[in-house]
């Protein structure tokens, strides 16, 4: 009898066992499973957003998951549209072993970036303010040809000679002053992610010897306003830029009898021609307020602005006319006003140009815009000792002569 109940025991025990086994395995399908991150192996890709790209193409060449492509529109709707991809720009994504896609980098401009992150089974997405390491660079060279091509090929490299130029605007023109052998030394703001050059920001300061003549540059700011003087605090910036587009030459000057190659006579010229391509833009030369927007005579289609002091200046043959330049509309030195053309009593495409003080003509290449007053007392002192630290950063610099600036950044990211 007691081995009966001991038998009938043990197998009440193994049913009950094999039940709570059953119950037990049948539970855990309904918990989540996590996979260790920190044991799989991703692979990087980075590239540049070709043209005519879309999202669905950069998932496709990396051969990501199609369900991912969902799940990356679903993250960015009301973030980002992910429709507006620019050609040029750069991305970067990592991507696990199983071909999806475990972060997305796109750089929507040189300041902000688009991130897309996983977040389990689905994607997060924000965008963020790139946070940059700013190193100062120095560096100089020899003109040969022109500045674009002493600095070598690229679109930082472009950039920053517009910038260089447009800082010795006042003193140069670098279409008709540049020489060749003319030398020139920059210190400048290299903005860097980790080790990688990004772009450039401010010049902080620089030299230029053109035909002989030492001009310098410092990047100074007054009440959070920066602009650019020179080693006594005087201002760069003038009433009047040297000229008001880049332009191939100048085929008629400022005289008082010249023979007009359409009407056949002899008679003043009281402006000067710069030849240049239809659709060249066409800057105002200093600040003032719009007097004349439209169409008349010889001139063709015509703007004048009215600048302080009595000055006023004529732009002639335009192509087009820009948005917003109208009776009345205030502009600032270097606006765009229109675009080169050949319209009115013109041969070919070109800018005729004119320059009056009280309604009288006078020859524009023989006008210098006054300085401002230089710095004050009290900005004195701190100025020459920037003045100074600039002045040692540019004998620190390093020449390009024989190596690009494109070259010289790469260089600098493998040290």
């Amino acid at each position: 009898m007691n081995r009966s109940h001991a038998a009938y025991g043990i197998v009440v025990l193994a049913v009950v066992v094999c039940f709570v086994f059953l119950a037990s395995s049948g539970s855990d399908t309904r918990k989540p499973v996590f996979r260790d991150d920190s044991r799989v192996k991703f692979r990087k890709v980075s590239g540049t957003v070709r043209k005519g790209d879309v999202l669905s193409r950069l998932f496709k060449r990396n051969n990501l998951q199609s369900a991912d492509l969902r799940h990356a529109k679903e993250a960015a709707d009301g973030v980002y549209d992910l429709g507006r991809l620019c050609s040029g720009r750069p991305y970067s994504m990592t991507i696990d072993t199983d071909d999806r896609l475990h972060s997305l980098t796109y750089w929507i401009d040189d300041d902000t970036y688009l991130n897309l992150s996983r977040d389990g089974d689905s994607l997060t997405a924000t965008i963020e303010k790139v946070e940059y390491e700013n190193r100062q660079l120095s560096f100089g060279g020899v003109i040969r040809g022109n500045l674009v091509a002493s600095l070598g090929p690229g679109r930082n490299a472009l950039l920053l000679a517009l910038d260089l130029s447009d800082i010795f605007a006042w003193d140069m023109d670098f279409n008709t002053d540049l020489r060749e052998g003319d030398t020139f030394r920059i210190v400048v703001e290299g903005l860097f992610t980790g080790n990688t050059f990004r772009r450039f920001g401010s010049i902080l300061s620089a030299e230029f010897i053109n035909n002989g003549q030492r001009y310098l540059a410092y990047r100074y700011e007054v009440k959070g306003n920066a602009g650019y003087y020179d080693a006594d605090g005087r201002p760069l910036r003038r009433a009047f830029l040297k000229a008001p587009l880049n332009f191939r030459r100048i085929s008629s000057h400022y005289t008082g009898r010249r023979f007009h190659p359409i009407l056949k006579v002899h008679r003043p010229h009281r402006g000067i021609d710069y030849v240049a391509a239809t659709g060249t833009p066409v800057s105002a030369l200093g600040d003032g307020v719009v007097s004349f927007s439209g169409r008349r005579g010889g001139y063709g289609k015509l703007v004048i602005i009215r600048h302080r002091n009595g000055y006023s200046t004529w732009y002639g043959h335009l192509s087009s006319v820009a948005k917003g330049i109208r009776n009345g509309s205030r502009v600032e030195q270097g606006d765009i006003i229109g675009r080169v053309g050949s319209t009115g009593l013109a041969t070919g495409p070109h800018l005729h140009f004119e320059m009056r003080v009280a309604g009288r003509a006078v020859n524009p290449l023989r006008v210098r815009g006054v300085r401002a007053e230089p710095l004050g007392a009290g900005h004195r002192p701190r100025f020459r000792e920037y003045v100074a630290s600039m002045n040692r950063r540019l004998t620190e610099a390093v020449a390009v002569d024989d190596m690009s600036i494109p070259s010289m950044l790469a260089a600098m990211e493998k040290e």
